[in-house]
């Protein structure tokens, strides 16, 4: 058996060690070391196993106690609960880790004729549209993230399809169109970063989500309201008309209006539906001559039809107003809706002629035709 010494003042003490390990007493050594089954050294000090062995472990406290059923607890509700807290806490525990799918198409505006009604789904309820030069974007999301805007970034649904332009990417934009004050269709992080120094028309009662954004001569719609917005390149004209949704941002705030739009220019209209279940206002749209796109959701119905529209309904409110050509969005981009993402496409086309639907994914382009 070797000898282990401690110092002591001018004195030193020998103890017994096990010949399997050996320490030297010095600055370096081990802050703890043990041999198996027998005594233990601690700093230079031996401890007897007998002296370990005899103290007794603390009982567990209240507070520990409580803390651990206050988890369990939290982790039964998160596990059965269906309620809106509870499916964004899964939500965004299932997205850490998963990566953003790449769009299909790439929209290459530097190359579109002014000349021309050419438009663009970026994702979700975005669009570009190029109205004969006339640059306009609509409810513009284009980070990773939607939800809550904070210092970190957006704490919300994580994207499935990235947009299919950055916000570098963009053109220059004459005018913002907001439906609604939803984290989805009006994000301030986004708004933020537009290029051109854009003039903006939104729903009543969202104003102060504006400020600090820097869109310029900000213009509020409600329900049979107009507006005109003039850029260098011409003006347009906007009206808002009812749809059937709602403007909360949150519980507190349900004062904010949420709006259609009717876009005019050079003779040519278009219908941005913004967000909206099966209403009969698309009926009072009707004039004389059709509509020649309408910009409309076909998604999140499902358990919310209440709020959003099916496709096969998208379609009979597009007929309603009497319009040549669709442009699905609001599907395929977030996991809101439990239909998953192929479904809200299959019906639609399986409820409207094919030759109707300008574009079918992310990223797809179309132009208007002359006639």
């Amino acid at each position: 058996m070797d000898t282990l010494y401690e110092r002591s003042g001018a004195e030193t003490a020998p103890y017994p060690i096990c010949s399997k390990v050996r320490f030297a007493i010095n600055p370096h050594i081990p802050p703890f070391a043990s041999c198996t089954g027998v005594n233990t050294c601690y700093h230079g000090r031996l401890i007897l196993n007998e002296e370990i062995s005899t103290k007794k472990k603390a009982p567990l406290s209240r507070r520990h106690f409580l803390a651990i059923s206050s988890l369990g607890s939290v982790g039964l509700w998160l596990c059965s609960s269906e309620q809106l807290p509870a499916r964004a806490i899964k939500g965004l525990v299932a997205e850490t880790g998963r990566s953003i799918l790449k769009p299909k198409f790439k929209p290459t505006p530097t190359g579109w004729d002014a000349n021309r009604v050419t438009v663009a789904w970026l994702g979700h309820s975005t669009v570009l549209i190029n109205f004969f030069g006339m640059t306009i974007l609509t409810d513009p999301v284009l980070g990773k993230r939607v939800g809550a805007d904070t210092p970190l970034g957006n704490i919300g649904p994580k994207r499935l399809v990235a947009p299919a332009l950055k916000i570098r990417e963009l053109p220059p934009i004459d005018l913002v169109l907001l439906s609604h004050a939803h984290m989805d269709h009006l994000d301030p992080a986004t708004l933020r970063e537009l290029p051109g120094n854009p003039k903006v028309v939104s729903a009543t009662g969202t104003s102060d989500l504006l400020q600090g954004t820097g869109l310029r001569e900000p213009q509020f719609l409600g329900w049979g309201d107009r507006a005109r917005a003039t850029c260098k390149n011409g003006d347009a004209e906007i009206s808002a008309f009812e749809v059937k949704h709602w403007g909360a941002r949150w519980k507190v705030d349900q004062y904010r209006g949420y709006n259609g739009y009717v876009i005019s220019r050079g003779g040519k209209r278009i219908i941005f539906g913004g967000d909206t279940a099966l209403t009969d206002s698309f009926k009072s749209l009707k004039s004389q001559r059709a509509y020649d796109l309408a910009i409309m959701p076909i998604g999140a119905y499902q358990p919310w039809l209440c709020s959003h529209c099916s496709p096969e309904q998208a379609v009979r409110m597009v007929n309603d107003a009497s319009v040549n050509y669709v442009l699905p969005v609001h599907h395929k981009t977030f996991a809101f809706g439990r239909e998953g993402t192929a479904e809200p496409m299959e019906r639609l086309e399986a409820a409207i002629e094919a030759e109707r639907i300008a574009v079918q994914d992310v990223g797809g382009t179309f132009v208007l035709p002359k006639a």
